[in-house]
């Protein structure tokens, strides 16, 4: 599983290292290429075989719905291949980093089969969010069984 929060930096061409145990985890589990996208003020990063499931899924919903164009329009069209170099590395396109706000730091964070990639900036403002509504939200999770 993809888990934990890690600090890194891209250099000047746009590639960023992946963290080494995401690294091993993807190398064990996956082929070794990543899908990258647009999420809401971050990118989001799959592995091949997760992202091709997720595409199986959005195939099947009723394509004429406003909700699923949407979906389409903005997620499916933004995706991108990023095969993992021999370095560990991904080339992150410069509209993916521009739509993240990505210039050098950022933090990468595993969300169990899939991570996101946010700049330092705004991860720091998304957690301390995140991390104020925890709380309100666990009856919620208690419902889902967590």
């Amino acid at each position: 599983m993809l888990r934990g929060r890690f600090a890194h930096s891209l250099d000047a061409k746009g590639r960023m290292s992946i963290p080494a145990r995401f690294r091993e985890h993807v190398a064990s589990h996956y082929s070794e290429i990543l899908i990258l996208t647009n999420l809401d003020r971050c990118l989001v990063a799959y592995p091949l075989e997760e992202w091709e499931a997720l595409e199986r899924r959005a195939a099947s919903l009723p394509q004429m719905k406003k909700a699923v164009q949407a979906f389409q329009r903005f997620f499916i069209s933004g995706a991108t291949e990023c095969p993992i170099d021999k370095q560990g590395r991904i080339l992150i396109p410069p509209t993916l980093r521009e739509h993240a706000g990505l210039k050098k730091d950022a933090v990468v964070i595993g969300l169990l089969k899939k991570f996101e990639i946010w700049s330092k900036e705004r991860w720091q403002q998304e957690f301390t969010k995140s991390q104020k509504s925890f709380m309100s939200l666990s009856d919620v999770l208690g419902e889902l069984g967590l």
